[in-house]
């Protein structure tokens, strides 16, 4: 199967930088397998299927299960030989959800990124931040009075009719049926509202990498909060003074303020919106601040990618926990790719 492989098929690239990511995580896998009943899939192996599902856009488990069961590609990269069993789909999904309670997708995300700050392709002082919306797995139809109990008609079970015509419907007095984590939440004025949640970047301005992520529940100051928290783990990480590049959205008092407090630079849009913009000419009369403008549109490019090729536009899982992991491991699968891009080209 080895020599069915193209030598220089880009898959090789990132299994051999996974192999190493791996290897360091051994001591964290090994304390996921399970001592007790049948033998578990090996995480390794589940984690190298999940990456795949990413990296080739397939919506469901059970795709990807038939993939593994003919593909040779797919088998190579998992460690599956030609004659081997392909797992149920069902034991599939049970062992995906041991490696969330194991926080796999963070340590993998760090580990990724420490491999890229080994071949020096980071940037330690010049970042941008932005966030996203992901919408969730779940319809505004399941978006019904808190406490409300699920009501079927038998002769319209499958999608059933509901008028909320007249309805103020609020996350204060409503939750989705369906992923109670969800947030009713619209990005603008004349922009439809859905149920979403959020999720938040911090790349480094070098070569456009995915530093730190998150994802939260949709509110309207998440997006804020969020980023200043992964921009303070980072100026703590590199003990210097770093700048943060961002849209207009961050241009208000207390974000400008509590970036400096934390000795933050602010290369922030200057909403040209308001009366008076928090971004003034201490900041912009600086030839770092045109630059950092420049820079952080390179974030859309890793959001551009999450949403087109690896599933995040709308999620397949509901709970936070789960799309949060999922979201992770997303952005993990990107960099990958990008260091791959960056060191083999």
């Amino acid at each position: 199967m080895e020599q069915r492989i193209a030598e220089d098929h880009p898959l090789r690239a990132v299994r051999e930088m996974a192999d190493g990511i791996f290897a360091k995580l051994s001591k964290d896998f090994d304390k996921l397998y399970s001592k007790r009943g049948r033998p578990s899939i090996p995480p390794e192996q589940l984690l190298r299927a999940l990456l795949l599902q990413i990296l080739y856009t397939i919506r469901s488990e059970r795709q990807l299960m038939d993939q593994l069961n003919y593909n040779l590609l797919f088998r190579w990269f998992v460690g599956l030989d030609m004659d081997a069993d392909v797992w149920d789909v069902t034991v599939f999904t049970k062992n995906r959800d041991r490696l969330l309670k194991g926080e796999v997708a963070d340590r993998f995300l760090d580990a990724v990124v420490g491999l890229a700050d080994e071949r020096r392709l980071l940037s330690h002082e010049h970042f941008s931040v932005d966030g996203s919306l992901v919408e969730a797995s779940a319809s505004l139809k399941s978006f019904q009075k808190k406490g409300r109990k699920r009501k079927t008609d038998p002769d319209d079970r499958g999608n059933p009719t509901l008028n909320f015509h007249g309805e103020k419907r609020s996350n204060e007095t409503h939750e989705s049926l369906t992923d109670s984590e969800s947030r009713l939440y619209r990005k603008g004025p004349n922009q439809e509202a859905k149920l979403f949640y959020i999720g938040h970047l911090v790349t480094e301005n070098r070569n456009g990498l995915a530093v730190r992520a998150d994802l939260t529940k949709a509110t309207g100051t998440a997006e804020r909060d969020t980023a200043l928290q992964l921009l303070k783990d980072l100026r703590k990480e590199s003990g210097r003074r770093i700048t943060a590049g961002g849209d207009k959205g961050f241009d208000t008092w207390e974000m400008v303020a509590a970036l400096r407090k934390s000795e933050i630079t602010p290369h922030i849009a200057a909403n040209d919106k308001r009366r008076r913009s928090t971004i003034d000419r201490r900041i912009t009369r600086h030839p770092g601040y045109a630059v950092s403008q420049r820079k952080r549109k390179r974030i859309e490019e890793v959001f551009g990618w999450l949403k087109t090729i690896g599933l995040i536009r709308k999620v397949r899982h509901r709970g936070k926990d789960l799309v949060r992991w999922t979201f992770l491991l997303s952005v993990a699968a990107y960099n990958l790719v990008r260091i791959r891009n960056l060191s083999y080209a």
